[in-house]
Order: C-alpha cells, then sequence, then structure tokens
C-alpha cells in the first residue's frame, strides 16, 4: 500500500509540473571554449605551452547553465538563472570551485517598468559598458594588464539587488547594492554599482561607477586579503599587493561607431585601490587607462580586430604599461567558431611585489591571463569555441 501511496503521489507531482511547464520556459545552455596557449615570458624568463586557461582567458569563458522563465500574466514574468564556470582542460569548477560561480539569480521582469534581480550576479557596469569594448568580441588578450578596472569581467557579486530599466529609445540604466550581512556594521563588504547605456543604430555609449568595500578586520592587525561581497580583481602581480585595499572604485566609459564592415570603439577607466589603518600600503593606487579597437568584418564568417592599451598607474608605486593587440575569428556555423589571438605587452616603471611589499620593477601581464613575467610578454592563442 505504501509503495501504490507513493507512485500516486509521484504521479500528481508530475502532473503539477507538467502544467508549471505549459506556462514557463527552462532552456538549458552553453560555451566550451579552450586554445593551445604559448606564453613568452610567463613567469620571469620561462616560455610556457599550454591547453586552455583556468582563469579564463579565452574569448568566452567556459560555461554551461540553466535559465527559465514564467509568465505571470500583465507583462509579468519570473526568470532566474544559473551558470557554472569550469575548466574544459580538467574540468574543475571555475570562480573559487563554486557550483554556479558565474551568475545564480531570481528575480521578476515586467515590459513597463523593468527586472530586478536577487543573487550572485554582474554589476551594472558589466552589463552595459564591456558590451561595447574589444573584450567584447576578442576577451581577455585585448582587456586591461591585470584586469586591474574589471575590463573583463573578473569580478562578481554575491548579495545583490539588481534593477535594469527597460529601454527607452535605445537608453538604459540600471542599479546594484549588494548587503554586507555584518550585523551592526551593515556597510562591511557592501558593493554598489550604476550605469548607463545609448545604443541606436551604429552608434553605443556607455558610462559607470562600481563600488565594493572590504570587511573591516576582525583582529587587530593588517588584513591579509580581500573579503567582500565582489571578488575583486587581482589577476596579477599588478594589483594583488593591493588586496588589503579599504575599498576599491572603478569609474568607466565607452564608445563605439558602426560603419560598413568596421566597428571602432575607444574607453576610458579611473581605478583606485583605498587604503585605510588595516591596509597594508599608505597610499591610494590609482590606474587610468586609455583604450582603442578597430573591428573589420571582411566576409560574413571572419572578423579581424586590432586594440592598443595604455595603463598608467600613480600614487603608491608608479609604473606604465604598453600593450598591443591582434585577433581573427573565423564562424564555421553560428555556433562553433575558430581564433587566433595575440598580444604584446612592455612595462616600465615599478610596482609592489605582493609577497614582500617591497617596490620591485614592474611586471609586465597580458589581461587577466596571470601570468607574470619580466618587462615584456608576449602571447599567442589559437582556439575552438562552441557554443550550445
Amino acid at each position: 500500500m505504501k509503495k501504490i501511496a507513493l507512485s500516486t503521489l509521484s504521479l500528481a507531482l508530475l502532473g503539477a509540473a507538467g502544467a508549471a511547464h505549459a506556462q514557463s520556459s527552462v532552456t538549458l545552455y552553453g560555451v566550451i571554449d579552450t586554445s593551445l596557449t604559448y606564453v613568452h615570458n610567463a613567469s620571469g624568463n620561462q616560455h610556457l605551452w599550454a591547453l586552455g586557461n583556468s582563469s579564463g582567458g579565452d574569448l568566452a569563458g567556459t560555461r554551461w547553465g540553466i535559465k527559465g522563465q514564467e509568465d505571470l500574466g500583465n507583462g509579468l514574468a519570473a526568470i532566474f538563472q544559473l551558470e557554472n564556470g569550469f575548466d574544459p582542460s580538467n574540468g574543475r569548477n571555475g570562480q573559487g570551485n563554486r557550483e554556479f560561480g558565474r551568475q545564480a539569480f531570481v528575480g521578476l521582469t515586467s515590459s513597463q517598468f523593468g527586472t530586478v534581480t536577487l543573487g550572485r550576479q554582474y554589476d551594472p557596469v558589466v552589463d552595459l559598458v564591456q558590451a561595447i569594448t574589444a573584450d567584447n568580441y576578442f576577451g581577455s588578450a585585448f582587456s586591461t594588464p591585470g584586469d586591474v578596472d574589471n575590463y573583463d569581467n573578473s569580478s562578481r557579486t554575491n548579495n545583490a539587488i539588481k534593477f535594469q530599466s527597460i529601454s527607452y529609445a535605445g537608453l538604459q540604466f540600471e542599479a546594484m547594492y549588494a548587503f554586507g550581512g555584518v550585523a551592526g556594521s551593515t556597510g562591511a563588504g557592501q558593493t554598489w554599482s550604476l550605469a548607463a547605456a545609448y545604443n541606436n543604430g551604429p552608434l553605443g555609449l556607455a558610462a559607470g561607477y562600481f563600488h565594493a568595500d572590504n570587511s573591516n578586520t576582525l583582529a587587530s592587525g593588517l588584513r591579509t586579503g580581500w573579503n567582500s561581497t565582489s571578488d575583486g580583481t587581482f589577476d596579477s602581480n599588478i594589483n594583488n599587493f593591493y588586496a588589503t585595499a579599504k575599498s576599491i572604485g572603478i569609474a568607466r566609459l565607452a564608445a563605439q561607431y558602426t560603419v560598413g564592415p568596421f566597428t571602432m570603439g575607444a574607453s576610458y577607466s579611473n581605478a583606485q585601490y583605498k587604503p585605510d589603518g588595516f591596509s597594508a600600503f599608505g597610499s591610494s593606487e590609482k590606474f587610468n587607462v586609455g583604450q582603442g579597437f578597430l573591428n573589420y568584418q571582411a566576409t560574413p564568417a571572419l572578423l579581424l580586430g586590432l586594440g592598443y592599451t595604455y595603463t598608467k598607474s600613480s600614487g603608491d608605486t608608479s609604473a606604465t604599461y604598453h600593450q598591443a593587440s591582434l585577433g581573427a575569428d573565423y564562424s564555421l556555423s553560428k555556433r562553433t567558431d575558430v581564433y587566433l589571438v595575440g598580444a604584446y605587452q612592455h612595462a616600465s616603471g615599478q610596482t609592489r611585489d605582493p609577497v614582500t611589499g617591497g617596490v620591485t620593477n614592474a611586471q609586465a601581464s597580458i589581461g587577466s591571463y596571470g601570468y607574470n613575467g619580466t618587462s615584456s610578454q608576449e602571447l599567442v592563442a589559437l582556439g575552438l569555441r562552441h557554443k550550445f
């Protein structure tokens, strides 16, 4: 009798699930992207041949995910998204070994007002500004040295509430706040961000600001690293020493214009790592970054790109980074493409050693690949990407 009762209950649950499914849509999707990568001066004077990159340095971070929507009537719908990042060379989870480290949120969307989502998410600057930069086309080889300004989307934010407006004739804006979750200290570890974008025809404009606070130390002495609702942007020796900062503030703006087969764009960012009494450094470290790119759609299947990035640090230390990038992406089908990207970077000046804290010569480190070289570094990646 117990088995029959359980079977009846199971059939009832399946029937209820079927009724819900008739009003809903759930999509399984993903990207697998890996490359044969060569780095000249990957660690000091040592060179490297590798398959893929666990830090997500290819054109698109490898992932799989589930997203869904349920129509609630009157233009309102419930939505959710769960997205896992992993390394295709060994199958391991990325983003600190999280099951759904890329995204995990639930929310409501209205065709009249906009969308509210709650969970682990990208910030508004990533959503609206990154979409019109070279990183959107060719990934980390075109992004900022060490990703000091989150140009390559290194950081996600936990405990976040985000609002995204509908588009008003091409104008859209977003706002986000993430709770630190510390009783008696609401601001400890909090993150907030604002951004706006205008996209109409060939022209795209976007600007935004991102601010993240580090948690206060629980004991006497200095912080040992970054502990916030946001992941932080510590991908190389360029900024690893500043993980004890009290806060990170990043202002970014970008513009893009398309004419015929050409797409050109420029962007500027100012990233500031600010200390307090618990930080391992005493003066703010500032990174000013200027970038430009030119893409050429040579054929419907072949996209070519050229990019340049200038990065200047000042404050606690002073260093200069010049990076030139080239890319080619060829579509074999709507879901599969092959690509060849390369970059050269030269570093000069001084920065902090993340281990000793002493002042040392600046090291080149292309994009967010995370390899710390000498005063110069070259990288070439031949890759295959498949979307499903």
